[in-house]
């Protein structure tokens, strides 16, 4: 049985080694060896997690193991006279081990997007990649819309 949870800070080394696993998995070459990545990527997200703003997270745990994460960022929009939401939310990093896959990813998702309609996030944006596209289709993400970004 799989079970999604706030993460804590109690979390943060296993969710760093997981980050590790995600971004040194996809084939392009490190540049920093996995002990002084995972040793600083832990840090920022045990202050990250102690602060739960702007970034806060989720993590998947099946058999006392952490095999997925999912993180959320939120920015606060200008005051508004119009009834809008004021924050934007940004959803990063969702990630499970291959070997749980199978809902987990969609059970992160729906944690992150229950705790923005919860607390007055007006839109959620992402940056997916080709193999989860279908994944944030299914949850209502379009690619169509009038985002513009800037690469610096």
């Amino acid at each position: 049985m799989t079970t999604i949870r706030p993460a804590t800070r109690d979390d943060a080394w296993a969710l760093a080694e997981l980050r590790w696993e995600f971004r040194a998995g996809r084939g392009a070459p490190a540049v920093e060896d996995h002990d002084a990545f995972v040793a600083r990527c832990a840090g920022w997200m045990r202050r990250e997690l102690i602060a739960q703003a702007p970034w806060r997270a989720w993590v998947a745990e099946r058999d006392g193991q952490r095999v997925g994460q999912v993180w959320l960022d939120t920015l606060h929009k200008v005051p508004n006279p119009i009834g809008e939401r004021e924050r934007h939310a940004y959803l990063s990093n969702l990630y499970v081990t291959p070997a749980a896959r199978g809902g987990i990813g969609t059970q992160l998702i729906e944690a992150a997007l229950a705790w923005s309609r919860d607390n007055g996030v007006d839109r959620v944006v992402l940056w997916p990649t080709a193999d989860s596209m279908s994944l944030y289709l299914r949850h209502g993400f379009r690619r169509e819309g009038d985002v513009m970004e800037l690469t610096c």
